[in-house]
């Protein structure tokens, strides 16, 4: 059994990336210095070395041009894996995601698809500079005909990726780039969890943390603390947000009674409301108190000095956790 004990989330997007592109030939990976470097997080680091440069392609700094330029591909049969270098830097592109790649499935009554996956670094915690911090994925999210996914760990980095450029779907992989170096185990011939299925990651009976990528691990810290305090926290990764597995949500709610949703971006208008609002309406008669929503603040990402108060940390998980027990 091939078991890695401990590997990074970034060595595992890149050992997915290699297993997908030697199964199917016509897998290419493209992307601004995704070959020669290796990317700017060295997460495509020796695939075109090994591959070539027809299949792990530099192309210009043009993000609309190169999602514009892999929806051509795709519709000539290839599966471009596209790599936007940081999250803010997708904004040119959005036009080409929006209208013409998550519609042309539709547009085409289901005759013409578009395998497209676009991975995205997103999120903050690494002190960058200005449109290196973005949390965008409620954006995308919203547009019918994308599909979106985001790891919290290696083993799902590894196999969500493969089971994303194996569906004739396009999708939208939200990498989160603060845990590129945080390591776990991975079992390379382990059977993955579907693509858009939550996972209990901690289980619990009092109250349900729901969270996905970057804040996964926080979630998982605050059920530890609070355990010492004599709480019991289930943590639920959401791992998918369109479609997001409310089932997973609903069953865990309907135990523990009680609901905080976390994330990085901002709250207002975020994955979060959606969260809440169907999951008190499933589960009305089930909750002990309002879901509540922990998450960034309604403005501009602010300078790396400020970004500690900025991001949902520890305490402010917690508060939501005791605020919510206190109903």
């Amino acid at each position: 059994m091939a078991v890695f004990e401990k590997i990074t989330i970034a060595k595992a997007i890149n050992e997915s990336l290699r297993a997908s592109m030697e199964a199917d030939p016509k897998v290419l990976v493209m992307g601004e210095d995704v070959g020669k470097l290796g990317g700017v997080f060295r997460v495509t680091d020796g695939l075109q070395k090994d591959f070539g440069d027809d299949r792990v392609i530099d192309t210009p700094l043009a993000e609309s041009g190169i999602v514009g330029t892999a929806i051509g591909m795709a519709l000539r049969g290839y599966r471009p894996v596209v790599e936007i270098q940081f999250d803010g830097f997708v904004f040119p592109a959005y036009d080409q995601i929006v209208t013409q790649l998550a519609k042309m499935h539709a547009r085409a009554l289901g005759k013409v698809k578009v395998p497209v996956v676009i991975r995205i670094p997103y999120a903050g915690g690494i002190g960058a500079v200005e449109h290196h911090s973005e949390s965008p994925e409620a954006l995308f999210a919203h547009v019918a005909g994308l599909k979106i996914v985001t790891p919290s760990n290696s083993s799902d980095a590894y196999w969500m990726l493969q089971q994303a450029i194996a569906g004739d779907d396009p999708v939208i992989y939200f990498e989160p780039k603060r845990r590129y170096h945080d390591k776990s185990r991975l079992d390379t011939e382990s059977i993955p969890d579907p693509l858009h299925k939550a996972r209990v990651a901690q289980s619990g009976g009092d109250l349900t943390l729901a969270a996905y990528g970057p804040m996964v691990k926080v979630c998982l810290d605050v059920a530890k603390v609070a355990a010492e305090e004599g709480k019991s926290v289930e943590v639920v990764d959401l791992r998918s947000l369109s479609p997001i597995d409310f089932d997973t949500v609903q069953s865990s709610v309907e135990k523990t009674g009680r609901l905080v949703v976390v994330h990085e971006a901002p709250v207002f208008f975020g994955a979060g409301a959606e969260i809440a609002a169907r999951i008190t309406e499933r589960c009305f008669y089930h909750l002990e108190a309002p879901v509540l929503r922990v998450g960034g603040f309604h403005s501009p990402y602010p300078p790396s000095r400020l970004e500690d108060e900025y991001l949902p940390g520890l305490d402010r998980v917690l508060d939501a956790v005791d605020r919510a027990l206190a109903y």
